[in-house]
């Protein structure tokens, strides 16, 4: 069972642990299944930047399409944890400098 977001936040910031521990910790616990179509993206400072078109292979998330018309592709290993948005962990100028436009090479 996933852990509660409070219990999150009070177990790993509260902790003592540097941010890296905190991050990779809370990576363990992102379900891929968890992430559904239409749910918003949010940076680290909680500012919506794209919304999910699907999970793309076992390594990579489809945003939707820009006012461009254009689809980015972000990496999984971004996301910290899914509640009812995706979090992911940069703020959202950072993520759309590094999303992709392609999909990664060899996502299975």
């Amino acid at each position: 069972m996933p852990w509660s977001r409070a219990f999150r936040h009070n177990f790993l910031f509260n902790a003592g642990a540097s941010r890296g521990t905190r991050v990779a910790a809370v990576l363990r616990m992102v379900n891929a299944n968890q992430i559904k179509p239409h749910t918003p993206v949010v940076c680290s400072n909680n500012g919506q930047f794209a919304e999910v078109d699907h999970v793309e292979g076992t390594t990579s998330i489809k945003l939707k399409r820009d006012d461009s018309g254009q689809h980015h592709y972000i990496p999984l290993s971004w996301v910290t944890f899914v509640d009812d948005k995706v979090h992911v962990d940069r703020p959202g100028e950072q993520a759309m400098q590094e999303w992709s436009n392609q999909p990664p090479s060899g996502n299975a």
